[in-house]
């Protein structure tokens, strides 16, 4: 009955976001590294919608306060921004991988139990090496990661990201539907 209910209002029920996946990038990078000569950028990045409830504004200052200690317990920085589209994005620069991973999980475990999980986007990790930058994009309603190669301002190099897909393809979740691949020109990791 109640399915139906909200199916006649419009109402969705969605999932909880698997925040467990976004640890499979702590293996992925060490093959990144080792086999493909590709470091982590030092930056990260989450993505989410904001709201303009006041529970949410609350959750967003506990969050704040939860990252600046968090923040200090690893050294690393955090900067907050809004793209043109208006989603918010948390930019963490830390030199350690798995430091960055467990902070983009902290964001999405708080958002999440404070009844925002619906809210969150992405997660974006940043690795490159010289003359070349890839982006690894967690979606947090897929579960899943895709890479993004940037090839110029507007373009991208989507034989890299299909030879990035076949070299990961044991360490990461990959989202199999290419067309959910999308290309996040601009996105600051």
């Amino acid at each position: 009955m109640t399915r139906f209910f909200d199916f006649l209002t419009a109402r969705t029920t969605l999932e909880k976001p698997n925040l467990e996946k976004l640890f499979a990038m702590t293996t992925a990078a060490v093959t990144l590294d080792v086999n493909l000569g590709m470091a982590f950028a030092q930056r990260a990045a989450i993505c989410f919608r904001p709201l303009a409830s006041r529970h949410f504004r609350e959750s967003g200052q506990d969050l704040s306060a939860m990252l600046s200690s968090a923040s200090l317990d690893f050294g690393s920085k955090l900067t907050q921004t809004t793209d043109e589209h208006s989603y918010e994005w948390l930019v963490i620069e830390d030199p350690e991988i798995d430091e960055a991973v467990t902070e983009i999980n902290l964001v999405a475990q708080t958002l999440t139990e404070n009844g925002f999980g619906d809210q969150l986007v992405c997660a974006i990790f940043g690795f490159g090496r010289a003359g070349e930058h890839a982006r690894f994009v967690y979606n947090f309603k897929r579960g899943s990661f895709y890479p993004f190669v940037q090839s110029g301002e507007n373009g991208r190099d989507t034989a890299r990201e299909l030879e990035l897909q076949s070299r990961l393809e044991k360490e990461l979740p990959l989202e199999p539907d290419f067309a959910r691949w999308f290309p996040l020109f601009g996105a600051p990791a």
